[in-house]
């Protein structure tokens, strides 16, 4: 790497999160390799388990700019993008940016929206820019949304659409601590005090480079032809739905090289794919058994074991 000295930022962040979010080292080093590879994080999981919390622990942990936004069912588009008031001093039309144009954006419960209010998210999210009344405003750099979503059997949900749940590039499950980390939890300090009182490990500037430099991380021709091997599988499986895209490879690739990064290698190797295929593929893929709905970790595992390394 040409910059050695992100290594142990991006440790500290990812330890500092840790100490927030007990017990959870790999969901925080999924979301932030997310980060770095310039996705957006989708977590779903009950309420109550601390998907809330890990969003604010990443924000205060990396300095960024930080907004939450509660989706509810009477919430619209424009409460999200912001709005144009007529200024009578002025006699013009003022804009008030909303809270789209933060750096971090947690949607929480995203699923709790109407559709049109969550397509507005997402075309932000793919664009990386909004266009309100004839005027493109570009989002800031780096720009991350964290949605949190509640199980679709909960009462007053919209579930996401397939073409929705692609743009995010993860999708996590935190699930309830085991019994050491539940305990510390209990007997410690309140989370929302100890986010108060993290410092930034990292500035913005210095995350920016990092996103720079997974783009330079090398993938092999046989690591390739992994990733490719991995896609056509899927393409082929007779109990899926679909395949996954090439959006979907890209995904894939661009995890594996941030998983590689974090572990200060220059080059991916398997064993990176194989770490955020789960969370990559699992939102994307849909299948069907004698007793109903495989759920989509589980068929991202089996696709893992059924496909050899070239």
């Amino acid at each position: 790497m040409n910059d050695p000295t992100f290594l142990p930022s991006i440790h500290r962040v990812i330890d500092q999160v840790g100490t927030v979010i007990l017990g959870k080292r790999p969901q925080v080093r999924l979301a932030i390799a997310c980060l770095l590879a310039r996705g957006h994080l989708l977590i779903e999981d009950l309420p109550g388990v601390g998907k809330t919390t890990l969003a604010h622990a990443i924000a205060k942990s990396l300095g960024l700019d930080f907004q939450r936004v509660q989706f509810t069912s009477d919430l619209l588009p424009n409460d999200i993008l912001g709005v144009s008031v007529f200024d009578m001093a002025a006699k013009t039309f003022a804009f008030h940016p909303g809270p789209i144009f933060a750096q971090l954006i947690l949607a929480d419960e995203i699923n709790r929206a109407t559709p049109k209010t969550q397509s507005a998210l997402l075309e932000a999210m793919e664009e990386h820019q909004v266009t309100i009344e004839g005027t493109t405003r570009r989002l800031p750099e780096p720009f991350f949304v964290i949605a949190t979503q509640n199980p679709s059997h909960q009462l007053g949900t919209f579930d996401l659409p397939e073409s929705q749940l692609d743009r995010f590039l993860m999708r996590i499950r935190l699930g309830y601590p085991d019994a050491e980390a539940e305990r510390a939890l209990l007997a410690g300090a309140a989370r929302r005090t100890m986010i108060d009182d993290l410092p930034a490990c990292m500035d913005v500037a210095g995350l920016v480079r990092l996103q720079a430099h997974v783009r330079e991380v090398f993938a092999s021709p046989a690591l390739i032809d992994y990733v490719q091997a991995l896609l056509a599988h899927t393409r082929r499986s007779t109990h899926l739905g679909s395949g996954l895209s090439p959006r979907a490879g890209l995904a894939l690739l661009n995890g594996a090289r941030a998983w590689a990064l974090i572990d200060g290698r220059n080059h991916v190797e398997p064993e990176d794919v194989q770490a955020v295929l789960p969370s990559v593929a699992g939102h994307r893929l849909h299948g069907q058994a004698a007793g109903g709905a495989i759920p989509g970790h589980e068929l991202a595992e089996r696709l893992l074991a059924e496909v050899a390394v070239p």
